[in-house]
């Protein structure tokens, strides 16, 4: 039996939105949904804009389960002058519409992803055009029922330039009884007609105890420091599975050490070789977004003291030496966008990773000596 190829917007590890049972952290999200659907604003296209890993894709999931399970209704969902206004998204897991969702079989909904490419064995890097104009063709089609279709963008950053075009035109000329999800994390990226022709809905990032329960949730177990998972995966639930997953929180802490003593060469030496080959190309990854976050959070400590909660015993002490001021934390922001540059620039050409940390390490600390000065 051939083993499922990987889905675009399952993150490793986890269970797929449309199997999440709950949504935490978003109830204000929820909440202006259902607002304008009680108010009879159903607007036929929504774009879910936040941080990644904050529940936007699941937020997406509960609007199409609860559209599609609920009766649609001239000039409104609930226009009849007893109809309560819905309080909730949720609805039975055991109704026909949450089974057939959970099976991708519900044919009234459209999923539109990157694809898996068969001959590469690799997800698509975008959206292409005819996945957008298989989506017009499924609007084109009645519903069996008469009723309402949703579509599912997920995400609509991946739609490369002739996707994004041939779905403005559906966003222009919308399709009777449709709705159109657009999960999207960075919106600077869409084209400004599609951003007009969307209503936002804003999703957050999550405390410490919403990412706890949705870690939880998904049977996941959390480590006992959940504020410093909180801090370092900036309240995403898809960072903080992939600081549990390569073990994140210990590798800060690593880096912070490497800062702590800049005569311990060979604590710097063994960082940087923690990260290379093939197999550790994720946690190399993962320490570049660590490298990012230290600076920025060394910028942020010399303007406004250091950052709480604390992602790693002793942090906070070691940010106040090597930030102590304004001048200092505005010194380390432009290392971080010089840093940013010089590690995307070396991702790009294959640099080999250690020499790549190295180098990064040996600036910080040149930067931490020019400070201290």
């Amino acid at each position: 039996m051939t083993d499922a190829p990987p889905e675009a917007d399952r993150a490793p590890g986890a269970p797929h939105p449309r199997e999440t049972a709950r949504l935490f952290g978003q109830a204000d999200a929820e909440a202006e949904f259902l607002d304008a659907l009680g108010a009879g604003r159903l607007h036929h296209a929504w774009l879910i804009t936040g941080p990644r890993g904050v529940g936007k894709a699941t937020l997406a999931w509960r609007i199409a389960r609860f559209l599609l399970a609920a009766p649609a209704q001239t000039g409104g969902l609930f226009d009849g002058p007893a109809a309560a206004p819905p309080q909730s998204l949720d609805i039975d897991p055991d109704h026909p519409v949450a089974h057939r969702l959970r099976a991708l079989s519900e044919p009234r909904l459209h999923l539109l992803r990157r694809a898996w490419d068969a001959d590469r064995e690799r997800l698509r890097q975008e959206i292409t055009v005819d996945q957008v104009r298989r989506l017009k063709e499924f609007f084109e089609l009645s519903a069996a029922d008469g009723g309402r279709r949703v579509a599912i963008v997920d995400a609509a950053d991946a739609l490369n330039p002739n996707a994004a075009n041939a779905l403005l035109k559906l966003l222009e000329e919308p399709p009777p009884d449709a709705v159109l999800l657009l999960v999207c994390h960075q919106p600077a990226r869409l084209l400004p007609t599609i951003l007009s022709r969307c209503r936002a809905l804003r999703c957050a990032a999550l405390a410490p105890e919403d990412i706890a329960r949705a870690l939880a949730q998904a049977d996941i177990e959390a480590p006992d420091n959940a504020e410093a998972l909180a801090a370092l995966s900036a309240g995403s639930v898809g960072g903080a599975l992939r600081l549990i997953t390569l073990d994140g929180l210990t590798l800060y802490a690593d880096l912070l050490a490497v800062f702590a003593d800049p005569r311990d060469r060979q604590r710097a030496l063994k960082l940087a070789e923690s990260v290379t080959g093939r197999a550790a190309a994720d946690r190399f990854d993962l320490l570049l977004q660590l490298f990012d976050l230290l600076l920025a959070r060394l910028a942020r400590t010399g303007v406004a003291g250091p950052s709480q909660p604390q992602a790693a015993p002793d942090e906070a002490a070691l940010l106040a030496r090597l930030a102590p001021g304004p001048a200092a934390g505005r010194r380390w922001a432009e290392l971080q966008q010089s840093l940013g540059a010089r590690a995307r620039h070396g991702r790009a050409v294959n640099l080999d990773p250690a020499a790549l940390i190295l180098d990064m390490v040996l600036k910080i600390h040149d930067m931490a000596a020019e400070t201290a000065a």
